[in-house]
């Protein structure tokens, strides 16, 4: 499906870029066309989005499921090999139990590009528990036992770098419903097939709330979740944060990392659909300038840079979490306009900018919504701004399930050359999937730049069967090596290892299936060292 997008006549206005009928006018991106990725009568809510490390074409999404006559909750599991232009799956998780599933899933793809899904269970499997796919989600393991606690949603995340000591382990994270309901931690080292006995990470003074994970770029673990009030309406009033360097052994922990003021709560102009602030977190693994850089979005009224209305707000941190920035406000209409903004998720890109993607109505009625991208290339100092939606729509509580609930997520991932969003909608009379793809030449991104303002390291093709080509840049001549190891971290070859002048380099590497390649499998690894530049991908091999 071809993607058509118009920039039209913009304003720039020191760093930022306004969308048409924003305040102070301007102009927009607007996706061409917005999609579902899985049509249908269900209800679709609640949605995850991941890339996998093998090819970041290849894609996994999960939603809430939901119909009431004839009763049915499930997970939907949807997977694209084609970087999000076209979409298979289905609207049930087909894991045994089947009938106890119970949605809330947390997704992650693992370095052998296992899709992994947590999801809740229903009587008498009280609880949160794993399947696992090697075949995109077309079947699924039966259920594995993550932790029998009453609880929130699990997160899932991989560590996906092969110089980790901790390469593809794959870790949860939770909120218990027991005092003093604590964010609660587990891993597992053999792609969900078990899971290790879960642990308790913090002691808190307040009641936690959400829970979010991500790896950082040497193996670090971090966690972060809202510290909530103990009496209704339970307001997010902080931003807990936690720290393992040790693969979640032992944890450094602060309880008040930042102040909050959340939105939990309804919205009154849209039907009453519940809300919240609770924290999502993204950490730059890239090589760029902020490689280990921290960002965390919330959403936040009444608490500066916040106004008097639903606002963005994003805390960073460039020392691993030892200290955080003052809020820095994500949306860049004019304050107390009373426009809202929620349901902020958050992803850094190859160029190790920051993408944001959260519902929006500024362009529309107060009872409406659209659906935006910020995005920002200077570690959130300024952000551009885009409508990726083509249409408006006007939320409402999907009924059943809790007073004002619609879903609490939207998500957004990339590939190499674009960026992957989807979100609830209602627009067709059910909430459903719907996905727009941003190519990073619409945002001005150059085709091979990466973050340190150098061309990336290309393997072509991949996947391949007889051969690849590596090519790379070398801004000046410098001492190079080049080297090729499988996925255990084994020597394979050195195609590359002298001096080498400035410009575009090439190597071939032949898979002749003789010595340590035989053995090495279907995966290997290349890394890049030039200076104190370092970079690594993987390849692909076919049988």
């Amino acid at each position: 499906m071809m993607k058509k997008y118009l920039l039209a006549l913009s304003l720039l206005v020191p760093g930022i870029l306004y969308s048409q009928g924003f305040h102070g006018g301007s102009a927009s991106l607007r996706a061409g066309t917005n999609f579902r990725i899985h049509p249908g009568t269900i209800s679709q809510s609640e949605v995850f989005l991941v890339s996998s490390p093998l090819d970041r074409n290849t894609l996994f999404a999960a939603c809430n499921t939901i119909n009431f006559i004839p009763f049915f909750i499930s997970e939907g599991v949807y997977a694209s090999t084609d970087g999000g232009n076209t979409w298979q799956g289905s609207d049930t998780c087909k894991g045994e139990p089947i009938a106890y599933h119970g949605g809330d899933p947390g997704i992650t793809i693992d370095r052998n590009g296992t899709f992994i899904i947590a999801r809740k269970g229903r009587e008498p499997f009280v609880g949160v528990y794993s399947h696992f796919s090697t075949d995109h989600g077309l079947t699924w393991s039966t259920q594995k036992v993550i932790s029998t606690d009453d609880l929130e949603r699990a997160a899932l995340a991989t560590d996906v770098n092969p110089a980790s000591a901790y390469y593809g382990r794959t870790y949860a994270t939770w909120v218990k419903f027991a005092t003093p309901v604590p964010l609660m931690f587990t891993y597992s080292d053999n792609g969900a097939q078990s899971w290790a006995p879960p642990r308790q990470v913090n002691n808190p003074p307040n009641m936690c709330a959400g829970g979010d994970l991500a790896t950082g770029p040497n193996g670090e673990v971090y966690l972060c979740w809202a510290g909530i009030t103990d009496v209704s309406p339970f307001k997010e009033i902080y931003g807990g944060f936690a720290k393992s360097t040790d693969g979640g052994q032992n944890w450094q922990v602060a309880e008040n990392a930042f102040p909050m003021n959340g939105i939990t709560g309804v919205l009154a102009e849209k039907k009453n659909i519940r809300v919240n602030g609770l924290p999502a977190m993204a950490v730059d693994t890239t090589q760029g300038p902020r490689r280990g850089w921290i960002y965390i979005v919330t959403t936040q009224k009444g608490l500066a840079p916040a106004g008097s209305d639903p606002d963005l707000v994003l805390y960073r941190s460039t020392d691993g979490g030892e200290s955080w920035s003052a809020g820095i406000r994500v949306n860049q209409d004019a304050l107390n306009n009373g426009k809202i903004q929620y349901f902020p998720n958050i992803h850094i890109d190859r160029y190790g900018a920051v993408d944001i993607l959260f519902y929006d109505d500024r362009t529309t009625t107060s009872d409406s919504t659209g659906v935006f991208l910020a995005r920002s290339t200077d570690g959130g100092e300024t952000w551009r701004e885009y409508e990726i939606s083509d249409h408006h729509f006007q939320p409402t509580p999907i009924g059943g399930l809790g007073q004002g609930y619609q879903g609490d997520v939207i998500d957004l991932t990339s590939t190499d050359t674009k960026i992957v969003t989807v979100w609830m909608d209602n627009s067709t009379g059910v909430y459903q999937v719907w996905s727009a793809l941003v190519d990073f030449s619409s945002l001005g991104e150059e085709e091979l730049p990466n973050a340190t303002g150098f061309p990336v390291t290309r393997c072509m093709p991949n996947p391949f069967r007889d051969a690849t080509v590596i090519r790379y840049f070398l801004p000046e001549a410098e001492e190079v090596s080049l080297e090729i190891f499988d996925i255990l971290g084994n020597p394979v070859t050195v195609p590359v290892s002298r001096r080498q002048s400035a410009g575009y380099h090439e190597t071939e590497f032949r898979f002749d299936g003789h010595g340590a390649e035989a053995a090495c499998g279907k995966v290997l690894f290349y890394r890049l060292r030039a200076g104190q530049r370092v970079e690594t991908g993987r390849m692909v091999h076919l049988d």
